[in-house]
């Protein structure tokens, strides 16, 4: 209750703040009560659905919305309040010389009045996240991107050159809302006809029955050696009350049937080889294994021992942690880990060759892209679906298709 307390009275002092551009810029009642049933729509549909989902203990599509909604409210009026408040601290010292070389009359108005210029510049800034905000709601969430990598590797076997891996991640089927867009992603999958499709977790929010709509459109993915899968966090149902443990433990069974009848080979701590002209690379899938509260199912050790050490190995884990605290530094070399989990936060700024940058980073060390460490690559793929804000902005669903080359040493 406290936090919550604390919260609203945030909300009242950024609504304050934001709304003095407004009556700065217009004398128009009307403007004044339709800014202010709005903030008041906005903070009661997120305050009713907020109470909704701590008795289902879940998000439903109407309480990411009331959030989404929220977001893009709030985060103009953070805009609007830090230029505001910014004109206060030249303000405030003025009125005080005022007040005293004036007498200190009560009468007086010693605030000097708010500058039109800067209240209309303040809007139209404040303008800019509100646009791309409801602009990543209702496209940016599909706005699916192929991202291609080629890797280098010298001891990658021979008859695996040229060799291509489509990496999908966080489907969050429970998420979607659009049945068009996801046959077109799929559609834009099966387009690069990579030899095989590899799926790194959480292919719902909370329940197996999450992927029963969509199972005619994920069963078309198609590689010619298979696709292969592993859990997620979400995966496991751990983010909504059951009725009984059973209960529980069957949705994780049901999922994997799902698995199943959609064509993946789910690896649960388990290895397969994927072989071509009688060489072969490791496949190793890990269950779900992360930090800061997050399932440590992963078993690497378990999951490696009918692989040999020498093998060439991709490692499927989905959250990327596991490789920053335990694959780098393992006994086995693994060349490749392909990850998932952290969806880039599903927010900010990506300009090729010049800035990669979310507040995610400063959760993760690795969440978005290529990274190489020690001679070994993670790829942390930015999700295929959305997970609580229903939208993306800048950090648009991801596709990833990796190229596996052989480097031959000079002779």
């Amino acid at each position: 209750m406290i936090r919550w307390i604390i919260f609203l009275i945030i909300y009242v002092v950024v609504d304050f703040y934001a709304f003095q551009a407004f009556k700065t810029v217009s004398k128009n009642n009307w403007i004044y009560l339709l800014y202010w049933v709005l903030s008041l729509l906005v903070i009661g549909n997120f305050l009713f659905n907020y109470y909704e989902f701590n008795r289902n203990n879940g998000f439903s599509k109407n309480q990411a919305f009331a959030f989404g909604f929220l977001i893009a409210a709030l985060v103009p009026k953070m805009v609007l309040l830090l230029i505001m408040f910014g004109e206060d601290i030249f303000r405030i010292p003025q009125a005080i010389y005022r007040y005293f070389t004036e007498g200190g009359s009560a009468k007086g108005n010693y605030f000097p009045a708010r500058r039109q210029f800067l209240s209309k510049m303040a809007i139209g800034l404040a303008a800019i996240p509100f646009a791309s905000i409801i602009y990543g709601i209702y496209k940016g969430k599909y706005n699916f991107k192929v991202l291609k990598y080629t890797l280098t590797f010298e001891d990658l076997p021979k008859a695996f050159d040229g060799y291509k891996i489509t990496q999908i991640s966080d489907i969050h089927s429970g998420s979607f809302d659009d049945m068009d867009k996801v046959k077109y992603a799929i559609d834009l999958v099966n387009e690069q006809q990579s030899d095989v499709i590899l799926f790194t977790g959480d292919m719902v929010n909370n329940k197996a029955e999450e992927m029963h709509p969509y199972m005619h459109v994920f069963d078309k993915l198609y590689a010619k050696d298979g696709k292969y899968s592993v859990l997620g966090n979400h995966d496991y149902g751990d983010y909504v009350s059951w009725e009984s443990e059973h209960a529980k433990h069957q949705n994780l069974e049901d999922l994997k049937k799902v698995q199943k009848e959609l064509g993946f080979d789910l690896l649960l701590n388990e290895s397969r080889y994927l072989e071509k002209n009688g060489e072969r690379i490791a496949l190793v899938g890990v269950e779900n294994w992360g930090v800061g509260g997050f399932k440590k199912a992963g078993d690497l050790k378990k999951a490696e021992k009918n692989i040999d050490k020498n093998d060439f190995k991709i490692l499927m884990s989905h959250d990327p942690s596991h490789w920053q605290y335990e694959v780098i530094k393992a006994d086995y070399h693994y060349h490749l880990t392909l990850s998932g989990h952290t969806h880039g936060m599903q927010f900010g700024i990506e300009i090729p060759g010049w800035i990669k940058w979310s507040p995610i980073k400063w959760r993760y060390k690795y969440w978005a892209g290529i990274y190489n460490e020690m001679g070994k690559y993670i790829n942390v793929n930015r999700g295929f679906g959305y997970l609580a804000f229903p939208g993306r902005v800048g950090i648009w669903p991801e596709i990833t298709v990796i190229e596996l080359k052989k480097a031959y040493r000079d002779a």
